[in-house]
Formats: C-alpha cells, sequence, structure tokens
C-alpha cells in the first residue's frame, strides 16, 4: 500500500497500476505506441482507458538507444496541446508527462498533468528537482546510464543492483532535499544495460524493496525481449507479459506498458495467484 497526493487529491494504492505509453514522436521504437496529433491521441487513449489503464504517460520525446534530442521547445510544442486534450477528454484520470525538461514539465503541469516521469532522476536539467517539488506531484527518478545518445555504449556496472541503490540512495536523498515528496523509483531498464545486465536486474529487482519507494518497471516490448527471442517489436507481447509476471512476483507497483488490457489480465492472475 502506498499512497499519491495529486494536487490535493490523495490517491491510496493497494494493488499495482498500470501505466498506458504514448508517443507524440514518429521515431518511438514501437510504432504501436505512436500519435500523429489530437485524433489519433484521444482514440488510443480512450482504448487504453477502456482496457483499465490508471495512468497514461505522453512523451513528445524518443528515447531509444542514439536518439536526437530536441530541444525543450520543440519538444513542447508536440506535447502541451495534447496534454490539454487528454485533459479534457480524462478529467479524473491520472495523467503523466514523460520529460527530462523542467520547462517542459512546467507546461505540461500547466496543461494538466498530475505526474512527472523522468528519465534522467534530474541529472539532465538542474531545474527539474525544483520544479517537481514546487509542483507537488509525485515524480518518476528513473536510473539511466549516460544519455540516450551513448547509453548503450558498453555499459560497465561493478554490481549492477548494488551500483543501481546505491544511484538511488543519492537522487532520493536530493529529492527530498528539494521538497519531493512521493518519488516513484524506476530501475531503467533498457537505459545503459545489456541484455544479460537487463536480465540480471530483474532477477534482483525485490531488492530496491528497502528504498520503500513504489517501483516502477518499463520492461514493454523492448530489446532485450524481441532480441532474446529473434522477433521484432510487434511480435514481443508475450514476452512482455512474461517478464511483467516475474516484475509483479519481486514487488513492481507501476507496469509501464504498450498493451494495457495484458497488463491488467497480468495483474488479475498474479494475485489470484497469491491471493492479493
Amino acid at each position: 500500500m502506498y499512497t499519491l497526493n495529486l494536487k490535493g487529491r490523495v490517491l491510496a494504492v493497494s494493488k499495482p497500476m498500470v501505466m498506458g505509453i504514448l508517443n507524440a514522436t514518429p521515431d518511438s521504437f514501437y510504432a504501436g505506441s505512436r500519435v500523429s496529433g489530437p485524433r489519433t491521441l484521444l482514440e488510443m487513449a480512450g482504448e487504453m482507458v477502456q482496457e483499465g489503464a490508471d495512468i497514461l504517460d505522453l512523451g513528445g520525446q524518443s528515447t531509444r538507444p542514439g536518439s536526437e534530442r530536441l530541444s525543450a521547445e520543440r519538444e513542447a510544442e508536440r506535447v502541451v496541446p495534447l496534454m490539454a486534450e487528454l485533459r479534457k477528454a480524462f478529467p479524473a484520470l491520472i495523467l503523466s508527462i514523460d520529460t527530462y525538461h523542467a520547462s517542459v514539465a512546467a507546461a505540461a503541469v500547466e496543461a494538466g498533468a498530475d505526474m512527472i516521469n523522468d528519465i534522467s532522476g534530474g541529472r539532465l536539467d538542474p531545474e527539474m528537482l525544483a520544479l517537481a517539488a514546487d509542483s507537488k506531484l509525485p515524480y518518476v527518478c528513473m536510473h539511466m546510464q549516460g544519455t540516450p545518445a551513448d547509453m548503450q555504449q558498453n555499459p560497465q556496472y561493478q554490481h549492477i543492483i548494488t551500483d543501481i541503490l546505491d544511484y538511488f540512495s543519492e537522487r532520493i536523498k536530493a529529492c527530498r532535499i528539494a521538497g519531493i515528496h512521493d518519488v516513484i523509483i524506476d530501475p531503467g531498464f533498457g537505459f545503459g544495460k545489456t541484455i544479460a545486465q537487463n536480465f540480471e536486474l530483474l532477477r534482483g529487482l525485490e531488492a530496491f524493496k528497502v528504498l520503500g519507494l513504489p517501483v516502477m518497471v518499463g520492461l514493454s516490448r523492448k530489446s532485450s525481449i524481441y532480441r532474446t527471442l529473434g522477433v521484432s517489436a510487434d511480435e514481443s507481447l508475450n514476452g512482455t507479459t512474461v517478464l511483467h509476471t516475474i516484475a509483479l512476483q519481486k514487488g513492481a507497483a507501476i507496469l509501464r506498458v504498450h498493451d494495457v488490457r495484458e497488463a491488467r489480465e497480468t495483474i488479475q492472475l498474479v494475485d489470484a495467484v497469491y491471493q492479493r
């Protein structure tokens, strides 16, 4: 059980949640998550809500390995009007902005976002933590080794679990000093990690319970799945479900996914097995 304070609305969360991915980008690694404008955005969002999404996460910048970094201004042009459309269409739904630019986060919060999802943990924009604190919204602090441009160039760890735990100890302290109350951690599957390192991280995921914070996992259709299976991202839903099952068994509190219905069913079945 944990709580989230959403602009004064306190949400008690007793079961794992599903975050649906919406990408206002032309180059996200999985084409099925891309939206090209308000009409496709609302169609996809409506389907995700019907299938049981608790949160919708809107991003305007691809963070796949080697992706080009957009300016904050260009990113804001993509996502802020769409965030406003989502807020109007789904007034009670939790909406998240996926950005590492503080100015984009601020504009998205003004447009209706309830949560900030930052792949850099506040390291790519020195103003992000202060902005997140001022917003008084939940903040997702992710681990990434390097930047999207270079993160897959020979990532190295002494011991991946303890190295990432050390990172979160420092970042959580920085969040608290800044004044952020609700911190969610994301170990960053696929962000500065080899396939073998991703699987080692998943095997040890329960270690992050020691931090006493909700853990979000982003495993959906990632290359560790489709390269291991010798398939494409389009063909990796079954593999995604397998890894989601393991993540839930090891304490994941939020699944960030492309396929909401399947994730919701996975949570339901894991809960039934463990009588939770």
